[in-house]
């Protein structure tokens, strides 16, 4: 799942946070497009939206990149909620003109980058809408279902070790992928569709997935959520172990200009790789409605 190999309008370029922090990124589709931007999740990269960047950037200017640590953004010292939104508002200032809107989208941990974010001034500079897609805001050991228990004290202390596992992931096999498609997949998703995401996450750095790990173990940013003031769309997968409905109905019950919650039935947690179609649609939707519509309406003013 390499799009720059395929796309002939691949842009890329090295963003610095605000600590230091180098992110890579890529820019897909004419310059003078609508803007996307795309938020990746823990133990992933770009390549993870390999299905969005190609339907998408027909239309659309994608921009997509690297959190620290993942894919070809160097490991970092620091790890943190604060660390996330920092990167974000330096992507959004460094791709996009002053003023310039564009739909932020962010899958898991990439979701949660958007949320810890939201009061942040760029966001509010740059967002037009936002996608939130297969995450939570708080409590996630405590509520995943990866360990097959009853909630409690046990299951939580099991599922932090589980995701926090220091031992390395190694090459991938069949067996690796049946954990894998078990941990964060539907049961009918298409091998092909499996074997593509435990490539990616496989591929993550060991120290880098056991340091996300933690930061995700003790995130609290439910309270961020209402600082959210653009309307908010959010997705989620009904079989999703990692970050279950639950999650997803306590974020949209929060948001104050919600677009309502999509249930995708038999859907795990990798909802762009399983369901690409619902995804793509509906960041396409949020695009022409807020983006271009609102262009439009004030060349009409």
């Amino acid at each position: 799942m390499d799009v720059g190999e395929h796309c002939l309008d691949l842009r890329e370029l090295t963003v610095t946070s605000a600590d230091g922090a180098r992110l890579h990124v890529e820019v897909y589709g004419a310059e003078d497009a609508p803007p996307v931007v795309l938020a990746h999740g823990w133990t992933c990269s770009i390549g993870f939206w390999d299905a969005q960047i190609r339907d998408l950037s027909r239309d659309f200017r994608v921009i997509a990149y690297d959190q620290r640590g993942h894919g070809r953004s160097p490991a970092s010292a620091a790890y943190s909620a604060e660390g996330l939104a920092d990167d974000l508002e330096a992507v959004l200032a460094a791709t996009l003109a002053p003023g310039e809107k564009a739909v932020v989208a962010g899958h898991s941990m990439g979701g949660m980058t958007i949320m810890a974010a939201a009061g942040r001034p760029g966001v509010a500079e740059h967002a037009a809408a936002v996608l939130l897609c297969s995450t939570g805001s708080s409590r996630l050991v405590a509520e995943a279902l990866v360990v097959p228990l009853r909630a409690g004290r046990l299951r939580t202390r099991l599922t932090r070790s589980v995701l926090g596992a220091k031992a390395p992931l190694g090459p991938v096999t069949p067996v690796s992928k049946v954990f894998l498609k078990y941990a964060t997949m539907g049961r009918g998703a298409a091998p092909d569709r499996v074997a593509a995401c435990a490539r990616i996450v496989h591929a993550c750095p060991k120290g880098v997935r056991v340091g996300w790990s933690h930061v995700l173990a003790e995130l609290d940013i439910a309270s961020r959520v209402r600082e959210l003031a653009v309307p908010v769309a959010v997705i989620a997968g009904t079989d999703d172990r990692l970050t279950p409905p639950k999650l997803a109905r306590e974020i949209e019950a929060s948001l104050r200009r919600s677009l309502g919650l999509t249930l995708l039935a038999g859907v795990g947690h990798m909802s762009p790789v399983e369901a690409p179609e619902a995804v793509s649609g509906k960041i396409r939707q949020l695009v022409t409605e807020y983006v271009v519509g609102a262009e439009q309406q004030e060349e009409v003013a």
